[in-house]
């Protein structure tokens, strides 16, 4: 693994960002480019500040793909199925 995985959200008005490795660091922003450059920052501050209090340091471990249904499975209805 090179990186941590970041999982981003939309909400009713913003967006928001956590890893899911790190349990305590979220970040939230009014767009997808905001909340990535914020969770970029977040995340060498937060494994700075874990080290400084002696907590463990997860190392990255989570895989995340990306997964599109396909275009039929957004319209049909599930008692089709």
């Amino acid at each position: 693994m090179s990186g941590y995985a970041v999982i981003i959200e939309q909400g009713e008005t913003s967006f928001g960002a956590y890893v899911p490795e790190l349990p305590g660091l979220g970040v939230a922003g009014g767009s997808v480019e905001e909340v990535e450059r914020l969770i970029r920052e977040a995340i060498p501050l937060h494994v700075e500040s874990l080290r400084a209090h002696g907590d463990p340091v997860p190392a990255p471990s989570t895989v995340a793909a990306l997964v599109v249904p396909a275009p039929s499975a957004l319209t049909s209805n599930a008692s089709d199925a």
